[in-house]
């Protein structure tokens, strides 16, 4: 078994990696689920719609509680009955995220503290490897141009800078565990960066 997650700013290209790894797997007969946060759930996937919705004022710390909720109800329901199946779990974000755009992007509370809230929320689950999409604030923008903004897509390059940032934070305090990959390279490359990792990953024996 193995949990992955993909982590990165908006525009970073992660969504487009996580399917072509889990196409990858799917081919050497590798059962994997593919999830996505907040969502996975049907209490998640409603949180989902609230937390999206453009025409919503949420107060940072709502946001917070609101993803925290979401996150909590995929793992105790989805991950962790998947993960003692053997199965590998590739998850779209996971409580990175919250550490870096709620903490980073909208400053709130402390990163250790968040970092801390999350891994109680989650019942102690940690990414066996954590993949961080590294681009710029102007890339993320630029790959972003042209189409419909959620409501956590609208902030500006500032915004994603100290997200980004905090992500790079968040690396460098757990290199084992978040490998940086630059995002900005041509996409073949990047997957053949992380499929290399993956199936190192993949190869070793459980604990």
């Amino acid at each position: 078994m193995a949990f992955i997650t993909f982590e990165g700013i908006d525009g970073s290209g992660k969504s487009t990696q996580i399917r072509l790894l889990g196409a990858r797997l799917e081919d050497g007969c590798i059962e994997c689920t593919v999830l996505r946060e907040p969502g996975g759930t049907d209490v998640s996937e409603r949180v989902r719609s609230l937390l999206l919705d453009v025409s919503l004022r949420m107060e940072p710390m709502t946001e917070l509680l609101l993803f925290s909720a979401a996150r909590s109800q995929l793992c105790r329901e989805r991950i962790i009955p998947m993960l003692a199946e053997g199965r590998v779990v590739i998850c779209d974000r996971f409580y990175d995220s919250t550490v870096a755009y709620q903490g980073g992007g909208r400053e709130v509370g402390d990163f250790d503290w968040l970092r801390d809230f999350n891994r109680r929320v989650t019942g102690g689950l940690v990414p066996d490897r954590t993949y961080l999409l590294d681009v710029t604030g102007e890339i993320g923008a630029a790959r972003r141009a042209g189409r419909e903004d959620d409501r956590l897509e609208s902030g500006g390059v500032d915004f994603f800078e100290r997200i980004r940032q905090t992500y790079l934070r968040i690396a460098s305090e757990e290199p084992e565990r978040v490998k940086v990959i630059d995002g900005a390279r041509p996409r073949d490359e990047i997957a053949a960066e992380i499929w290399e990792d993956a199936s190192r990953l993949l190869a070793e024996p459980a604990e």
